[in-house]
């Protein structure tokens, strides 16, 4: 492939992922999402989990709800300290049948958490245990057939998890009214 055409390549395929966005946003129930938002409280301590590219999607909103002022852990770290009463899990699974993912939902109902999860479906392992689904209507990873989205595996799920957890964000902040310098004093500063 010359030059030119792998240019040309790169930018069919970008437009290819934004327009796959696009059509996904326009079959989100964000009447749903916004039931999500009332659990995002400074009182609550806030668990996510997630594998793989979930799981980062799933980190960087972790990182996005501690600049904005919530106590908020990453399942599996170290310091992550143990689930309790009254805390919120959210985790993220396409498929809602990822095992992992499904045990630690598991693990947080039996001792009074709450479970939100963002999934491709309701009908889940992790569905169960979830007190409320966000459904991204997009293809799972095992999903070849390429009639949702023309991505590779749970590409157009992943994407839709990081852009959705940004706007979630971004109504909260929104809402707070908070100046960005505020938030910017809890950014990292050990880089």
């Amino acid at each position: 492939m010359e030059e030119k055409e792998k240019a040309t390549a790169l930018q069919a395929n970008l437009e290819l992922i934004l327009q796959e966005q696009v059509k996904l946003a326009k079959e989100i129930d964000f009447n749903q999402v916004a039931k999500l938002l009332p659990y995002l409280k400074p009182n609550h301590r806030i668990f996510v989990i997630g594998a793989g590219r979930s799981g980062l999607a799933l980190r960087s909103a972790a990182m996005r709800l501690m600049h904005f002022g919530l106590r908020v852990f990453v399942a599996g770290e170290t310091t992550t300290p143990a689930i309790g009463k009254g805390d919120i899990l959210i985790a993220a699974s396409g498929s809602g049948t990822t095992s992992t993912i499904v045990k630690a939902a598991e693990k947080a109902v039996s001792v009074g958490a709450k479970v939100l999860s963002i999934s491709t479906t309701t009908d889940s392992p992790l569905g169960k245990f979830s007190e409320l689904v966000v459904i991204l209507p997009a293809a799972q990873k095992q999903d070849h057939g390429k009639t949702i989205s023309l991505q590779y595996a749970g590409s157009l799920f992943e994407q839709a998890l990081l852009l959705l957890t940004d706007a979630i964000f971004q109504t909260l902040w929104d809402a707070d009214g908070s100046p960005a310098e505020e938030l910017w004093k809890r950014h990292a500063n050990l880089e």
